[in-house]
């Protein structure tokens, strides 16, 4: 369960900005405009914090949903949250949306650009791409990659294409794609299909531990992604030793515990365990403490046939049932 620290001066309405109506809620998921809506409330109103499980409870969501919506509203520019502690708490501060609606200086000469006939091209391309025209802004900052970053216009429209298919046609999407491309230093058509591979095949990877761990919903915390990235990129573990830590944590404890599981693979990386025969080994080689079952078990034989030889060595033929019998209940005497 995590924890949230609202940043925020106290008043007693919650006013909601027009820019929020009118620029970020049409593309939002109805669960994401709750949580934040109760979290603004909450704040302006002199709440110091609420943990998901209390926003979860009032608005009939899931905790992870929480975590979501404050993920989503942090990529989009809306609010800023930062990691408090490794308890999984957090700050969250919501920004000023004026800025939001700045647009940056233009360098650029659009209109004498755009008498390239490559570069009129290549907008036009991207325009089928995205089904919709484009802006100025965006304009910009398609040939700003190329002044900047030296992109190619085959590089920048496989980048879109790319995030196209993903769902994803909003241009702060596609600038955060633009700059990892730029600190991996691809510079051309090839690098750029690797390293795509390379994130598609770490994305199928985690999809496959969500999925062995029962999760349908991909889209998890932060806090969860990191692990199995770690897991993934840092340790190198392959699947199946993910998949038997998964094991050993719901036969352990019975339920899915993200941090548990860590605590698993952390042990066995540090002891320089990789494979599962390294598992089996030191499973084997751990010494046992504790209640033995088999042993108990002779040892509680042993002890009950020695009682029970005992009962039957005593002269049994010196008790009549009967006749004990017949004086509790009076009997005897009517004889």
């Amino acid at each position: 369960m995590s924890t949230f620290m609202f940043k925020y001066k106290n008043t007693e309405f919650t006013p909601v900005s027009n820019i929020f109506i009118d620029k970020f809620m049409s593309k939002a998921r109805g669960e994401y405009i709750k949580v934040y809506l109760l979290g603004l409330r909450y704040c302006l109103s002199g709440e110091l914090g609420a943990n998901s499980f209390s926003l979860a409870n009032t608005l009939n969501l899931l905790e992870s949903d929480i975590m979501n919506a404050w993920n989503y509203w942090n990529e989009e520019g809306v609010i800023k949250i930062t990691e408090i502690d490794s308890l999984g708490n957090y700050s969250i501060d919501f920004l000023d949306l004026n800025s939001s609606l700045e647009e940056p200086k233009e360098e650029i000469n659009l209109l004498s650009e755009l008498k390239n006939s490559s570069i009129k091209d290549m907008m036009e391309d991207i325009e089928k791409l995205l089904a919709r025209p484009l802006s100025s802004k965006e304009i910009t900052l398609y040939l700003s990659w190329q002044k900047d970053f030296s992109f190619s216009p085959e590089l920048i429209l496989l980048l879109i294409q790319y995030s196209a298919s993903k769902g994803k046609t909003d241009y702060r999407y596609m600038e955060r794609i633009a700059i990892s491309w730029h600190d991996a230093k691809i510079k051309n058509i090839d690098e750029a299909q690797t390293f795509i591979k390379g994130r598609e095949d770490k994305w199928l990877n985690m999809k496959k531990v969500l999925k062995y761990l029962g999760i349908q919903n991909m889209e998890v915390m932060k806090p969860q992604e990191q692990m199995i990235e770690k897991w993934l990129d840092i340790y190198n573990f392959p699947l199946e030793m993910i998949y038997k830590a998964c094991d050993i944590c719901f036969e352990r404890i019975n339920k899915c515990d993200f941090k548990y599981i860590d605590g698993i693979l952390n042990s066995w990386f540090r002891n320089n365990i990789q494979t599962l025969r390294d598992v089996e080994t030191k499973s084997k080689a751990k010494p046992k403490s504790g209640f033995n079952k088999n042993n108990n078990y002779n040892n509680y034989n042993n002890n009950t046939n020695s009682s029970s030889n005992t009962f039957t060595n005593r002269k049994q033929s010196s008790y009549n049932i009967d006749e004990i019998e017949r004086k509790l209940l009076g009997w005897d005497n009517n004889d």
